[in-house]
């Protein structure tokens, strides 16, 4: 159906698309801003194309370029990576308009699992537990008053276009409710030009468990298994292992199937993600579906031997799915996302020039990388640099290789999270994984307590 592929991104995953396109006999198309023009995506790529100026606006999320950048290379298809307009039904359409193979779900089904409304009906559909909440987007401050009311305190703001935590807050005392409220609100339409906000009841100090599924638009899908993505900083995904340290055969069958189930329902096609929340009773409640390939997927092809990224371009180019009984899960795997951030001072981004890099490896240690010696980290995008992956035969064995791997990993020139993530992996709450998803702004609110009485 397509024999060149024009990957609609940047970075590190532009990178694992190239690779994967290239071990599959199809060609690259790189795109890049002028900021981009010295990035690893752009030399690799078979042939590469700038589509404008630094600002995403003007590249990245320009639907207009981005196709322009596919008919002059006579690209085939398109791969929209993670972010940008991974998610975007719109574009999603625009691409099948032009001719051009959509990797990825079918617009209508980006649609119908972007609304989180009908999302949510979707799950309660296939016999999936929801999070009790009000159905539907809430237009005023004094309107999501109301529906708290009914659903009772404490209660979760969250942005109907939303994702990443943006747009999300949560609200314990009603004497915060309003000023909360139209913060979320305001966050919601800077992020995703969507003010709308829906109101569900928090479950408190859960585990924040995704199942990994694959789909092949006809009805047949399959899960791969979860991810524990407890650690996390304001709903920014910090730390993901796989399997969870908390998870039962018995659990991950029956919320594999429901998930696997629920999507085939909507005939879901290529990599996709559910996401629940799981309280300290292990019951599970569905939170979202990102109808994308995920930051976090490498753990999983880590656990189960399948090439995600790979699955997705056979799945666009018509061939069929394994079946569910192949899928099998052996050792364990962690992964540590490596921002180009200062800890020690909120995480604030550090762009910057990179002036030495060593990267780890030995046994069990992989790195999606996009950074190199002499690299300058643009200050206009994401802040992620790299992902450590660590696999062992248990998690005991994978936990040591990580802190291995920390060790070694080497990058001056800009601060980043590897300090961060070395004193999280030594914290006994998360040896003994007794956690939350709040879990580490406590851990950082008691640092801070204690740098101050110092």
């Amino acid at each position: 159906m397509f024999e060149k592929v024009l990957i609609a991104n940047r970075g590190e995953i532009a990178l694992r698309i190239i690779r994967a396109c290239r071990e599959l006999g199809l060609k690259s198309v790189a795109v890049h801003s002028t900021a981009d023009r010295d990035a690893l995506h752009v030399k690799f790529a078979d042939e590469s194309v700038c589509i404008g100026p630094p600002s995403a606006s003007e590249s990245y999320l320009l639907p207009k370029a981005l196709i322009a950048a596919a008919e002059i290379t006579d690209a085939g298809a398109v791969h929209p990576g993670y972010g940008f307009l991974a998610e975007n039904a719109d574009f999603a359409q625009i691409c099948l308009d032009h001719n051009l193979v959509w990797i990825g779900p079918p617009p209508g089904v980006i649609e119908k699992m972007g609304d989180k409304a009908e999302a949510k009906r979707t799950m309660q559909a296939a016999g999936c537990p929801v999070i009790p909440g009000w159905d539907g987007p809430v237009g005023s401050a004094s309107d999501g008053r109301k529906a708290a009311e009914e659903v009772g305190l404490p209660v979760m703001i969250k942005a109907v276009a939303g994702g990443g935590g943006r747009g999300m807050r949560l609200i314990a005392r009603w004497e915060n409710f309003e000023s909360t409220f139209e913060m979320a609100r305001a966050e919601a339409e800077a992020a995703f030009n969507n003010g709308d906000l829906y109101i569900e009841k928090a479950i408190i100090e859960p585990r924040h468990i995704e199942i990994q599924l694959l789909g092949d638009g006809l009805g047949h899908c399959i899960h791969l298994g979860e991810r524990d993505c407890t650690t996390q900083r304001r709903h920014q995904k910090l730390i993901e292992e796989t399997p969870s340290p908390v998870m039962t055969a018995e659990l991950r069958q029956r919320m594999g199937k429901i998930a696997a189930q629920a999507a085939a329902s909507v005939g879901y096609a290529s990599a996709g993600t559910m996401e629940f929340l799981v309280d300290r009773d292990f019951n599970f409640y569905f939170m979202e579906m990102n109808t994308r390939i995920q930051v976090e997927h490498p753990i999983t092809e880590q656990v189960t031997g399948f090439d995600l990224v790979k699955q997705q371009l056979r799945v666009a180019l018509g061939d069929p799915l394994p079946d569910q009984g192949k899928v099998r899960l052996h050792g364990h795997a962690i992964e540590c996302r490596i921002n180009a951030e200062d800890p020690a001072r909120s995480f604030l981004p550090s762009p910057g020039t990179i002036l030495a890099l060593h990267v780890p490896g030995g046994p069990g240690i992989r790195v999606d990388t996009h950074i190199y010696q002499g690299y300058t980290i643009p200050p206009y995008y994401d802040s992620l640099i790299a992902k450590l992956i660590a696999y062992g035969n248990d998690r005991s064995e994978a936990l040591a290789r990580m802190r291995r791997a920390l060790d070694e990993f080497v990058v001056e020139g800009v601060r980043t999270t590897i300090p961060f993530h070395r004193t999280v992996l030594d914290n006994p709450r998360f040896i003994a994984s007794r956690i939350h998803t709040t879990w580490v702004e406590e851990l950082m609110e008691q640092d801070a307590a204690k740098s101050a009485a110092a």
